[in-house]
């Protein structure tokens, strides 16, 4: 494929986990990817893998808790990678307590940077999507945002919003030529499992791998442009953890 025709991606939450692994998939597939995340060094280990493969790989850090700032820096992104076919977002924190417990300050996180920060992302790339009349939007949401699970209150109604704004999304946006997805995974054995703000005794041996998410976000990356994969639920086969 040439460099003319070669698609562009852009992934949140890149550095590490799903967004690293999709990284790396999309680039042996020959996509070229801009990467985001808050860290340098992992983001620019990750791109020197990629490029590895021949195609082009940019580090891009930012903060998406800024929320305030999101839009207009993904957009400048954009702007000095060139077009986005393909936006991924991937960013997020997990967060378990319970409802009564969790402060206004902690609930406000979980929303912003779960929800609010992929609004932002998607606001910045999507007025080139419309005006070349075609874009890939892919939302990696959780099985959380279609069942509730004690002590998981604000992420399970974070990625419930995330859902919904994926369902509206596509909604709206079908008619400019844009395609929306919502991946809901289980259990991935990421990195969100030893988060300060996760207290989760699970087997991670048993969860899925990042890989196997990153695969079933190119496959819906790569579908035809007349097909769109809606929503896709993808379970541990050991089940729910």
């Amino acid at each position: 494929m040439s460099v003319e025709q070669r698609r562009r991606a852009l992934i949140t939450g890149a550095s590490s986990g799903i967004g690293k692994a999709t990284a790396l998939a999309f680039a042996k597939a020959g996509i070229d990817v801009a990467l985001v995340s808050r860290s340098v060094d992992k983001l620019e280990a990750i791109a020197a893998a990629a490029r590895h493969t021949g195609v082009e790989a940019q580090v891009y850090p930012l903060d998406l808790a800024d929320i305030n700032h999101v839009q207009a820096k993904i957009q400048a992104i954009a702007e000095d990678f060139a077009a986005i076919d393909i936006l991924v977002n991937n960013a997020g924190i997990g967060y378990t307590g319970n409802l009564s417990d969790t402060s206004l300050a902690d609930w406000q996180q979980v929303l912003d940077l779960n929800v609010t920060s992929v609004f932002q992302c998607t606001m910045g790339i999507l007025p080139g999507m419309r005006d070349r009349q075609t874009g890939t939007i892919i939302n990696v949401a959780s099985i959380a945002a279609k069942q509730a699970f004690a002590n998981w209150g604000a992420y399970c109604v974070s990625k419930s919003a995330l859902l919904a704004f994926s369902q509206t999304l596509a909604q709206e946006e079908r008619a400019h030529g844009i395609r929306v997805t919502a991946i809901c995974p289980g259990a991935v054995n990421t990195s969100i499992w030893d988060s300060e703000k996760v207290s989760a005794n699970f087997d991670r041996s048993t969860m899925l791998t990042p890989d196997a998410i990153a695969q079933s976000i190119l496959y819906a990356a790569l579908l035809p442009p007349e097909a769109v994969i809606d929503e896709l639920t993808i379970m541990p086969s050991a089940g729910v953890l």
